[in-house]
């Protein structure tokens, strides 16, 4: 079994470092030079033909698309750890429609509202309607997990997966650069001090 890591820090990739960390499994890291166009030059565009991170290689197989790298993650090494459900269950259904929500319903959510506000996108391409328009719709997916975390630990149960540390990659990054106020969301305050407390997610953040 062989896993090479291709990365960034401050980037999508820190998520899938979160997991290998937490599934403490053997892999080959390669840090790319976005600025420097790594992620762009033809060894790397010969794995990954989209030219972004994260990407790894599986025993030889490139893939890329992070919640596919995070499903194959958890279907080959975490069930055996406890960071994903056992394939079949009800549960890893679960895990997969939480997990594909955080990456699509709320990362798109808290991109849109990013590109209308952020400093980072020319100001000639900011849109107050939109950013009010993903600012309500985050507002509501915040309120969606928060009722989800009612009564239970953890996103799928009473053990953390693989799902809540993407999931908390997702928000502590996103919350933190868009500047959202989620202090009426008191189940999702505690969770996301729970998965904040992991030393994987701490070094992920600390990465620069």
């Amino acid at each position: 079994m062989s896993i090479t890591f291709y990365y960034a820090p401050q980037s999508n990739a820190g998520r899938i470092r979160v997991s290998l960390a937490e599934l403490d499994v053997p892999y080959e890291a390669v840090r790319l030079d976005l600025r420097a166009g790594d992620q762009k030059k033809p060894d790397f565009l010969a794995i990954n033909p989209n030219g972004k991170v994260p990407t790894l290689v599986i025993d030889g197989t490139p893939m890329f698309e992070s919640a596919a790298i995070q499903i194959a993650l958890g279907e080959r090494y975490g069930v055996q750890k406890g960071l994903w459900p056992a394939p079949g269950t009800p549960e890893q259904l679960t895990a997969l429609t939480w997990l594909v929500w955080g990456q699509v319903s709320l990362t798109g959510a808290l991109f849109r509202y990013m590109a209308n506000t952020s400093e980072y996108f020319a100001k000639e391409m900011h849109n107050e309607k939109q950013a009010e328009q993903a600012l309500a719709e985050i507002h509501g997916l915040l309120r969606i997990l928060d009722s989800r975390l009612e009564g239970r630990p953890y996103v799928i149960g009473e053990r953390c997966t693989l799902v809540d540390l993407d999931l908390a990659s997702v928000l502590g990054w996103g919350l933190m650069a868009a500047k959202i106020d989620f202090s009426e969301q008191k189940n999702l305050k505690g969770w996301l001090g729970r998965i904040g407390e992991r030393p994987s997610i701490k070094a992920a953040m600390a990465e620069t």
